[in-house]
This record gives C-alpha cells, structure tokens and sequence, in this order.
C-alpha cells in the first residue's frame, strides 16, 4: 500500500498553471520563472534535501509519482526540476562544509549539473583550477550552484572521474539550448574560466557510488541517504518519460473520440485500427509504470533497511529505467503514427509529446543499447565494460 504523499495533492493544486506555460517555456528556451516558483512555493525543491537545512528527505516512489503528474503538464519543466531535486541528493554526500555553505546561507538553493568529465585542471595549493565549457546543464538559469565533471591524476599515475562543485558567480551560461525536444528546459553551457575550487568542494565518482565519499554516514538516521547518488540523478529520466506517454494516452483518447476521416466522413474513434492501438499503447504504458514503481520501492526498502546495493543491484536499477523509456517512446509511436495530419501542427500538443519523448531516450543513461550491455555482462558473470557508465 502506498504511503500517503501530500506534495502530490499539492502539485495538483497547480498544475494548470505550469501546463498553461508549456508553450511559452518552448518560446523561451528555459522554464518559465513562474513555475519554478510554484513549484518551490509546495516544496518540491526540499525532495532530496537533507531534514537539517529544511528538506522533506522523501522517498523515490513518492518523488517519482510526483515527477511523473508534473511531466504530463510540461515535460521540459518536469526534465529541469527532477534534476535540481536529485542532485540535492548527491549533494548530500559531499563533507558538510560544502553543504553548510550552500544550504547554510540559503536553505532553497538548488545545482544544475554537467556531470561528464569534460573539464580541464590544474592541480593548486587545495585544490584545482578548474575551466571549461560544460554544456547539458538543464535548468541552470534557475540553478545557484552547478556540479561539473572532470579527471584528475591520482597517485597510481591514472586517473579518477571527479565532481566538483561551483557557486554561480564562478560561471557563465551561454544561451545555447536550440533543440528539438525539450525545448523548454534550458540545458545550455556552463562557461567556466581558470576558476579556483577547493578541496572540500571535489569528490570522486567512484567513491559516491560506494559509500566512501566525506558525506556518507552524515545523517544515520536517513533512508534515503544510505545509498550511492546515480541512481537518484538518473531516476527523474524514465519518470519523465512515463509521465509524457501517460499524458498522451488521454491526448490521443480525446483527439480521436470525435474525429472524423477527412474524405470519407467514418469516424476513426471507432475503428478497429485507433482502438487497437490505443488499447495496446495503454496495456505497454501500464507495464511500464508497474515496472518503475516496483523498482522505485526496491530503492525505498533498501534505504529502510540501510542496505547499500550491491554491483547486480545497481545494474538492474539502471538498466530498468533504460527498459522503461524504451516502452514508454514505442507507445506513444504507436499513437502519434495514428493521429494525422493536424497532430503535426505546432498548437496540438501531440507533437510537444511525441518530441519531448524521444528526448528522453537520448540521454547518456537512457540510451538502451548500452543498458542491455551492461545488464548482459552482469546476468554472464562478466566484469563491467569501463567505458559504459
């Protein structure tokens, strides 16, 4: 039985509002001001916010039913809010100092994130400096702080893949977001120039995923924190997707109820072919969710239990939510191939759908190719492939 989920109730309340602004955040490239503000004024923002600076420390079922209702009214918004929920998470498993600062001075304070080591450094007294043109940051303009990805030389004379983490005033965002899916939420590029980060503001990748980083064990009493952080960041990638095709599923019931063939005046809502594909669409839509909701609970009860995951564990939560986009893209497929000529026109919403869809199989963890090689090598006792991450 689900726990009782307020912030749902009251992401209800104001939904309207942000799906009303779903074509102007398309306009401008960015989520709309007035949404984040909604949705920071019921509190989303505190998700995965550690209880001492204020934050609700909820957990991944209710985090991703919430995630998944928003996605239906603006998928864009959806996209940049889930990733400055999670990556509070991550956060979380830096040394305090380091949160203290953050959330110390501004208990509201979220991090957009260009986590692929694309940075370059320069060792210096404590710490780096650090530049770089770090580009995927999704909703960085609502954002006061940003994590971004880099290697550094180790002692062994190889190299650890290391986050480091920057306040605003370290960086500029260059307004670079022209696509052609998710157009609303501003995933534009971090510029950074010769900027100085300090030691406690760096972490190995590595060591978030294995309990070893300075913020593991900082709030004992937590469920949620007892855990690596990439299952967190990832997890709002399949919730959006889930929630779009969710959507297009009453798009579709409702736009071919009443339509009427052109040329010959039958009436599609009836025919064998529109209800085929909506009731197969539905069943795969279904299936995903019940997949998703089985996996977010396996999060739940290992933070419950203060049971870390171990390497088959983890490959399966990745690779599910790979598994789960991939169904979610082939149902709504399926219903916008039916839906015709007007379901191409810029004002039918079908079409935002049908392309924020597919957006979300294009990310780095969703891409399923690679989720089936690594689940693959994990079901054959196969050591994992270091180039797929």
């Amino acid at each position: 039985m689900k726990k009782p989920n307020p912030l749902l109730e009251d992401l209800r309340a104001i939904l309207p509002a942000i799906a009303a602004n779903a074509a102007q955040a398309e306009k401008d490239r960015m989520v709309p001001a007035e949404n984040i503000a909604l949705l920071k004024s019921i509190g989303l923002h505190r998700a995965f916010q550690p209880r001492p600076y204020g934050g609700l420390e909820i957990s991944l079922p209710q985090f991703g039913d919430c995630i998944a209702l928003l996605a239906g009214a603006c998928a864009s918004t959806a996209w940049a809010m889930s990733l400055l929920c999670t990556h509070s998470h991550q956060l979380a498993l830096f040394p305090a100092r380091l949160q203290e600062e953050i959330w110390g001075a501004n208990p509201d304070a979220t991090a957009s994130s260009s986590i692929a080591p694309f940075g370059r450094t320069t060792e210096t007294d404590g710490g780096v400096l650090f530049s770089g043109e770090m580009g995927w940051s999704s909703g960085s303009d609502h954002a006061e702080w940003a994590i971004v990805g880099f290697r550094r030389q180790n002692a062994e004379g190889g190299q650890d893949y290391c986050f480091a983490v920057l306040p605003r005033s370290d960086y500029q965002i260059r307004d670079d977001w022209y696509a052609a899916g998710m157009k609303g939420s501003g995933t534009k590029t971090l510029v950074i120039d010769n900027v100085f980060v300090p030691e406690h503001r760096i972490q190995k990748a590595k060591d978030m995923m294995e309990g070893k980083s300075a913020g593991f064990g900082l709030y004992p009493d937590s469920k949620i924190f007892y855990a690596p952080y990439r299952p967190y960041f990832a997890s709002g990638f399949s919730t959006v997707s889930l929630g779009i095709a969710e959507r297009m599923l009453e798009v579709f019931r409702d736009k071919t109820r009443n339509r009427v063939r052109a040329y010959t005046g039958a009436a599609v809502g009836a025919a064998t072919p529109a209800l085929m594909r909506l009731a197969e669409s539905t069943h795969q839509v279904a299936a995903a969710r019940a997949f998703l909701e089985k996996t977010w609970q396996d999060h739940a009860e290992h933070g419950e239990r203060h049971e870390y995951p171990s390497r088959d564990t983890l490959a399966y939560w990745r690779t599910n939510q790979g598994y789960v986009v991939k169904m979610c893209i082939e149902a709504v497929d399926r219903l916008f191939a039916a839906a015709g000529g007007t379901a191409w026109f810029e004002s039918n919403e079908m079409q935002r759908l049908f392309r924020d869809s597919h957006m979300t199989g294009a990310h780095a963890y969703t891409d399923y190719d690679v989720c089936a090689q690594i689940l693959g090598r994990e079901l054959m006792g196969l050591e994992p492939d270091p180039s797929m991450v």
